[in-house]
């Protein structure tokens, strides 16, 4: 019996992209994990490993414009509801950068949590010491993460759909 090497190749390629990618989906449960660009990353690998042709070379493209929509979808909603809260723009990029330090010297959630009481901190002064109005703030900032989760994960549910497509197409 011979082994057709080059069936066994796109499968692996595939597998492996297919992994990638719904490990990625499901990392973006991670605050700062960019699972969005890892899956982006991975249809970029599986174009340059498997030929790009007309089909995959729409793919990338519509899956590069949701890349960039999913990158963007944690600061624009997050920003929005903290601001509609009443946030100032300057603690919101301060709570920002602690979130981003706290991600890197304690884990992903420490650093969201360092994220959450630097905003509460720095508002309840801001708003000399009113704890209710500062956690208002909070609360938004959270409903903004939240909404933002779900439109990068349907995001990357669709990225994923794409290349799926494109995959079934390469032989």
């Amino acid at each position: 019996m011979e082994i057709d090497w080059q069936a066994f190749l796109y499968g692996a390629i595939n597998t492996i992209t297919f992994l990638v990618m719904v490990i990625s989906l499901f990392g973006l449960i991670i605050p700062i994990f960019p699972g969005g660009v890892v899956i982006w990353v991975a249809a970029l690998v599986y174009g340059i490993a498997t030929g790009w042709g007309t089909l995959g070379g729409w793919m990338f493209f519509f899956i590069t414009l949701l890349m960039i929509a999913s990158a963007l979808a944690d600061n624009v909603f997050m920003a929005t509801k903290g601001r509609q809260a009443g946030a100032s723009w300057g603690n919101l990029l301060l709570a920002a950068l602690a979130a981003l330090i706290g991600s890197i010297f304690l884990t992903p959630i420490g650093g969201l949590a360092a994220g959450v009481l630097a905003l509460f901190l720095l508002e309840t002064r801001r708003l000399d010491g009113d704890k209710q109005q500062a956690w208002g703030v909070v609360k938004a900032l959270m409903q903004g993460f939240l909404l933002a989760f779900i439109v990068r994960f349907g995001l990357g549910v669709v990225k994923i759909g794409l290349w799926a497509i494109w995959a079934a197409n390469v032989s």
